[in-house]
C-alpha cells in the first residue's frame, strides 16, 4: 500500500451525532483540532455555539475532559487549570481555551491579555465567526463592515473588524497561527506544533457560519475557500516573532492568484445591503493586510 501525502491522526474525539448546525464549520475545525491535539488534553470553554456542541451534563458528544465557564473568563480558567495542573506536578496535560470571537474580541479579552502578558503556558483558539451566533447572530466587533446582524437591522455595521491577531502579537507571545476549515491539513499541522511549544500560544480559526452568514449549509466548504483565496484570511503562523504564509495563501502569494472580494461577498445573504461604497473599503483593507504580510513574508 502506498504511503499516506498527508498523515493525520486516524482517532475521532467527537462522537457521532451533535446538536451543531447543519453544515456548521466550527464542527469541522474542532474534529481536526482535537484530532491534533489528541489525548492528555483538557478543554476549557464558556457559553458558545461549542457549549452546544459538546452537549448538557451529563451526556457530551465530545471524548476529551472539558470544563465550562463562564463568558468572560475563559482565558482565566484556563489559567487556573495551569496552575491546579502546576500544583499536581502534572507536566503532561496541555491545557486548551476555546472561545468564539465575542468571548475572545470583546467579552473575554481582559482576561486573555492578562494570561497572555504573564505567558501563561496553555493553547488559546478563537473560533471566529463573526458574531455571537449562539444567541441569534449579533454584531461583534470581529463582524466584517456591509455585514446585518440582528443588532444592525436597518442599517450593515459601519466599522471594520478588528484586528485580533496584532493585539496578539503584541503580547510577544511565542505562537500564533490563523486557520481555516477548508484547509483541514494546514490547521491540523499548526495545531500539532502549538502543542509541542510552552507559553500562551493563540490560533485563530476563520470559521464560516450558514445560519448567520445566510448561505446553504452545503458551501461550507466553498465559503471557506473563498475567504482564503481572495484574501480576506490568510493563513499564516508567528513563531518567536518569525512570520510565514502557510499553505493556500502561500501558493496564492507565489503564483498571483488572489481573487477580488466580491466573489466571497455575493455568495452570502448577510451581505446584500452592503453598499458599492463600503465593498470597495473592504477591497481597499482585504489589499493593504495582503501587501503587509507579503512584505513580512519577504521580510
Amino acid at each position: 500500500m502506498p504511503e499516506k501525502l498527508f498523515k493525520v491522526n486516524s482517532e475521532e474525539y467527537i462522537l457521532p451525532g451533535n446538536r451543531a448546525c447543519q453544515g456548521c464549520g466550527l464542527s469541522l475545525a474542532y474534529r481536526y483540532v482535537l484530532k491534533a491535539l489528541r489525548e492528555n488534553t483538557i478543554l476549557t470553554l464558556p457559553a458558545s455555539c461549542l457549549t452546544v456542541l459538546h452537549g448538557l451534563y451529563p451526556i457530551t458528544s465530545v471524548g476529551i475532559p472539558c470544563l465550562n465557564c463562564t463568558f468572560a473568563s475563559t482565558a482565566a480558567s484556563a489559567s487556573g487549570l495551569v496552575a491546579g495542573l502546576a500544583a499536581m506536578n502534572r507536566s503532561d496535560i496541555t491545557v486548551v481555551a476555546i472561545a468564539g470571537d465575542g468571548g475572545t474580541y470583546d467579552i473575554g479579552i481582559q482576561a486573555l491579555s492578562g494570561a497572555a502578558e504573564r505567558g501563561t503556558d496553555f493553547i488559546y483558539v478563537c473560533y471566529d465567526n463573526e458574531g455571537y451566533m449562539n444567541t441569534g447572530t449579533q454584531r461583534s466587533s470581529a463582524t466584517p463592515m456591509g455585514a446585518l446582524t440582528t443588532t444592525t437591522p436597518v442599517l450593515t455595521k459601519r466599522q471594520h473588524k478588528k484586528d485580533m491577531m496584532k493585539i496578539m502579537e503584541g503580547h510577544d507571545i511565542p505562537y500564533l497561527a490563523t486557520c481555516s476549515p477548508a484547509f483541514p491539513v494546514d490547521l491540523y499541522d499548526k495545531f500539532v506544533r502549538a502543542k509541542r511549544i510552552k507559553g500562551t500560544r493563540y490560533l485563530q480559526i476563520a470559521t464560516p457560519c450558514p445560519p448567520g452568514w445566510i448561505f446553504p449549509p452545503r458551501d461550507t466548504v466553498k465559503i471557506g475557500r473563498l475567504a482564503v483565496e481572495s484574501g480576506i484570511v490568510i493563513l499564516y503562523e508567528i513563531k518567536n516573532g518569525k512570520f510565514r504564509l502557510t499553505g493556500r495563501s502561500k501558493t496564492i502569494a507565489e503564483k498571483g492568484t488572489r481573487i477580488p472580494v466580491i466573489q466571497y461577498v455575493e455568495r452570502q445573504g448577510r451581505f446584500k445591503k452592503m453598499s458599492t461604497e463600503q465593498l470597495d473599503q473592504f477591497q481597499w483593507r482585504v489589499d493593504d493586510k495582503w501587501n503587509e504580510c507579503l512584505r513580512r513574508a519577504e521580510a
